[in-house]
């Protein structure tokens, strides 16, 4: 399988929240390289843009709904 954004020729974008919640698990954690199949660069460059996006409030950095 290929890796998504090599797939549509695309980066990662911080402005892209849609996208970027497709690689964080329920929690709004990052998952890893295996389990999301992505090359290392676009892994980097994904968990950069991730990191930003948190900074600015456009995610969130955990999630406790629905653990009680």
């Amino acid at each position: 399988m290929k890796c998504f954004f090599c797939q549509y020729k695309t980066n990662p974008s911080f402005k892209d929240t849609e996208n970027l919640e497709k690689f964080l698990s329920p929690r709004k954690k990052l998952i890893g390289r295996e389990r999301s199949n992505l090359c290392a660069k676009h892994q980097r460059s994904l968990t950069k843009e991730i990191k930003y996006a948190r900074y600015l409030g456009l995610i969130p950095y955990v999630s406790y709904q629905g653990l009680r």
